[in-house]
């Protein structure tokens, strides 16, 4: 150790950071790894748009934090390097959770302003894309990213309907579609109208989750470009990417990293201790919960809340609870219930009720503190 008490210290102007934003959830890194296959795969699909033909419709599976959403931005950004005879519009189904602002967010790619707010009809709003299309003799592809929220709403069908359909009534429109689902429990073409399952029949690309040297690799990557030299030791890396492996989403690694330098800077240190992603970690691992819950509604938070304060009781107990918060009836409820159930923010098991038959009884599926701490 030196003798200058200040060595190893930063001072309030330094930072262990050479650039935070590699560790925000939205960064394109420049070089991606292990997804070759994919790449692939969905280049093949989207070939045939490059030459103006319609392309192949896919679909692209795999758990939350496996690449797809990056996959999909760097072949998006590598056919508009290419030609501009093809739009590509990726829509945030999270965000846009019906057919109506799907279209909404589709106009607004096609003409770079939003559509009127003042309600125009869905068939125009559609007629002008489609026209559009047409006339600019444009292929449109389309990815649905997080499409498992359009099925928890009910708009699934109608949605892709009215996208595979379109040259029937428009011809000479063409629009190729990626759907995207991160609900390893949602079967998408089973669960699509006969009408759809019709029509489409999709490439299949599964993104599986990342093995642990994998994601050090990933993760050294991005050290690389986030961090200063010698901010971060091997070991520490190593702690960090178990961690993640547990959790089985990459995002968890990135965020984990993020915090970790953050606690590394509050304590003016110049280098990352495991310390720091221990106590980093008690965040980073709710980042799934923190997600799903940004996209809820009041009405969907306020029974979400109700459940936490009657963990494991029975549906209509918790009904009467939300009823008088809410004066809502028992289908939105019902339905609102399985939403949650589907988004894996609560448990809904049937369970044998003495005299009264089968009743479902609801249960968070995290802790309490940190769901009702995280909505507030």
């Amino acid at each position: 150790m030196a003798d200058d008490p200040e060595e190893g210290m930063l001072s309030w102007d330094e930072s262990v950071f050479r650039d935070e934003h590699v560790f925000e959830i939205d960064y394109v890194p420049e070089t991606f790894k292990h997804r070759e296959g994919q790449t692939q795969s969905l280049t093949y699909a989207l070939r045939p748009a490059v030459r103006g033909s319609r392309p192949l419709n896919v679909m692209v599976r795999g758990p939350p934090g496996t690449g797809k959403t990056t996959a999909i931005q760097k072949l998006f950004d590598e056919v508009g390097a290419q030609t501009s005879d093809v739009r590509t519009i990726r829509v945030n189904c999270q965000v846009n959770a019906t057919r109506y602002s799907v279209f909404s967010r589709l106009f607004e790619g096609t003409f770079d302003y939003e559509p009127p707010s003042s309600g125009i009809s869905f068939k125009k709003l559609f007629g002008q894309i489609a026209e559009k299309l047409v006339e600019e003799d444009k292929v449109l592809v389309v990815a649905l990213d997080d499409i498992n929220y359009l099925f928890y709403e009910n708009e699934a069908s109608d949605t892709l309907y009215s996208l595979l359909r379109a040259h029937e009534e428009y011809p000479g429109a063409k629009i190729g579609v990626v759907v995207v689902s991160s609900d390893p429990a949602l079967d998408v073409i089973d669960e699509l109208d006969s009408r759809v399952q019709s029509v489409f029949r999709p490439e299949d690309v599964y993104f599986p989750v990342y093995d642990q040297p994998e994601i050090v690799d990933i993760l050294e990557e991005r050290v690389t470009r986030g961090f200063n030299d010698g901010v971060i030791g091997r070991d520490t890396l190593e702690y960090v990417a178990d961690l993640t492996a547990d959790s089985g989403d990459l995002r968890v690694g990135i965020d984990l990293l993020r915090r970790a330098g953050l606690n590394a800077e509050m304590r003016a240190s110049r280098t990352v201790e495991r310390q720091d992603v221990e106590q980093a970690f008690e965040k980073s691992k709710y980042i799934n919960l923190s997600r799903s819950l940004s996209g809820l509604t009041d009405t969907e938070r306020t029974l979400l809340e109700v459940i936490a304060h009657h963990d494991g009781e029975q549906a209509g107990d918790v009904y009467e609870a939300f009823h008088e918060e809410t004066e809502l009836g028992y289908t939105r409820y019902s339905e609102i219930v399985n939403k949650l159930d589907q988004l894996g923010l609560i448990d809904a098991n049937y369970v044998e009720v003495d005299g009264r038959g089968r009743s479902r009884s609801l249960s968070l599926s995290y802790e309490k503190d940190a769901v009702l701490e995280r909505l507030e």
